[in-house]
């Protein structure tokens, strides 16, 4: 039998749908018996969404600084805390600095701890790009980020679902950008 993998998961925009969306995923008990889910983000803004979508008296939010101090068990979201936003101040819903910095941060981490092999495996919530670039993180998507942060020269993003498989010859352009790239050459590559 494989041993479980770690997989790191970012909590995307916190003044987005990503925490609430992370909180419903790991309600679900079977999920810990495929992998041992661990988010990367906020635990303030976590506890928040257990609160928003019903689940606060049934999810306990464990906050950490290190791996081996996570849980992994069903019941209980182990959360990377980076303690980068004030919910005192953040509005959900609302494009800002603050959100942009802390979602391009949580990528920022769970790179660097897929790269140092303390996860095994990266998934990723929406971000918002406006908040973001905002911030003065100029990149036009998660691929980039990762494409730039890990070194890579040639990268894509793939879409997956069952056995269907989808590259993109371009993303995040404009639709004459997108008719510009479509050559040959690119979409062999």
């Amino acid at each position: 039998m494989l041993a479980v993998k770690t997989i790191g998961i970012t909590m995307g925009d916190p003044a987005g749908i990503g925490a609430e969306i992370t909180v419903k995923a790991l309600a679900d008990t079977r999920l810990y018996t495929r992998c041992r889910p661990l988010v990367v983000g906020d635990v303030s803004v976590m506890q928040e969404a257990a609160d928003i979508v019903g689940m606060k008296d049934k999810i306990q939010i464990h906050g950490i600084s290190r791996i081996e101090d996570a849980f992994f068990r069903p019941g209980v979201i182990d959360v990377y805390d980076m303690g980068l936003v004030d919910t005192g101040q953040l509005i959900r819903g609302e494009v800002s600095p603050l959100a942009g910095h802390a979602a391009f941060e949580y990528v920022k981490k769970v790179i660097e701890l897929a790269m140092s092999h303390e996860v095994d495996a990266t998934v990723t919530n929406p971000l918002n790009k406006e908040a973001m670039n905002l911030a003065g993180h100029h990149y036009s998507g998660h691929t980039e980020i990762y494409a730039k942060l890990t070194g890579a020269d040639k990268y894509t993003m793939m879409l997956i679902h069952g056995e269907l498989r989808v590259v993109h010859v371009s993303t995040h352009v404009s639709l004459r950008e997108a008719c510009d790239r479509e050559k040959k050459e690119r979409a062999l590559e």
